[in-house]
């Protein structure tokens, strides 16, 4: 019997649960969306959208190339995200708050030759397009027990070396000319997070496909960052948001024909929407203040402490 949704709130969800394949997609997805919530989070504030795009990109090769080789896909998007973090991350200049404006060109010429790439490996591989669809724009079917507990370690150790260096990073986001006269090691810092991102990237591909990794990674902790300028409230709710927006659209994808993709990129949308509309309500009724939002720029630094 095919899914069908209904008006009962508890029959749904217990065609949901029925199957194992979709208990280790929610179990995933959840994941996915902790840790994309939170380096997201971090991406947002140092302005690296673009470099986390590319590295998102940049999995579709080391996808399709694993599929080829008859390796799991998993293994490539992790290997090729991380090698590009790696390059990315090595690029000479100065990891200001604008994070790798001035090598975007460099960027933007790799991301190109990765997409390229990747529907070169898809073309040798010779299978159905269906599988390309997957790599590029996600799909909840098929994640392995393994695969679950490989996001899990992954998850962990990304998660757990974010709070390891979160102090020091932060001040190396807000100021990185004042961090570095102080001593922290902003280059260093600005590298291990890129290495972090490119791990992000390379799990949330995995759920939203390539194309749509922004899904998790910047609409979350964008409309995060709209709805509250306090930086503990408005990591926590990414995380939140992520994490809702990752079940509702791969419940609704189940009872659908349509991608897990499509759907969580619909919802992150929305979410994004509702929380800039609650804010620009909230700042014409009075009740924001005169308080900018919380960006790089207007954060509090160690320059401007007595």
């Amino acid at each position: 019997m095919s899914p069908h949704l209904g008006w009962n709130p508890a029959r749904d969800a217990s065609q949901l649960l029925t199957y194992h394949f979709m208990l280790n997609a929610l179990c995933a997805g959840t994941i996915v969306a902790v840790m994309a919530g939170v380096i997201g989070w971090w991406m947002v504030l140092r302005r690296q959208s673009f470099v986390g795009h590319t590295l998102a990109v940049v999995g579709f090769p080391g996808a399709s190339g694993a599929v080829w080789l008859g390796l799991s896909a998993t293994w490539g998007y992790f290997g090729f995200c991380v090698a590009a973090a790696t390059v990315i991350a090595g690029l000479p200049g100065r990891p200001a708050m604008g994070g790798f404006s001035e090598e975007s060109s460099v960027i933007g010429t790799v991301q190109a030759l990765a997409l390229a790439s990747g529907f070169l490996f898809a073309s040798l591989y010779g299978g159905f397009l269906n599988g390309t669809t997957a790599l590029l724009f996600g799909s909840f079917l098929g994640v392995t027990n393994g695969q679950v507990w490989a996001l899990l370690a992954v998850a962990v150790a990304a998660l757990g070396a974010l709070v390891a260096i979160g102090r020091p990073l932060l001040f190396a986001s807000v100021d990185p000319y004042v961090a570095e006269a102080r001593g922290v090691p902003v280059r260093a810092l600005s590298f291990a997070f890129v290495i972090l991102l490119g791990l992000a990237a390379a799990e949330a591909s995995q759920i939203t496909g390539t194309l749509l990794v922004f899904a998790l990674l910047v609409m979350p902790a964008a409309a995060a960052q709209q709805l509250t300028v306090r930086l503990a409230r408005s990591l926590w709710l990414s995380v939140v948001i992520a994490v809702l927006v990752t079940w509702l659209g791969l419940g609704v994808a189940y009872f659908s024909k349509y991608p897990a993709g499509f759907y969580i990129t619909t919802f992150g949308f929305a979410a994004y929407l509702l929380a800039a509309a609650s804010r620009m309500i909230a700042a014409r009724s009075g009740r924001w203040g005169n308080v900018m939002p919380r960006t790089a720029a207007s954060l509090p630094t160690a320059a401007s402490r007595p």
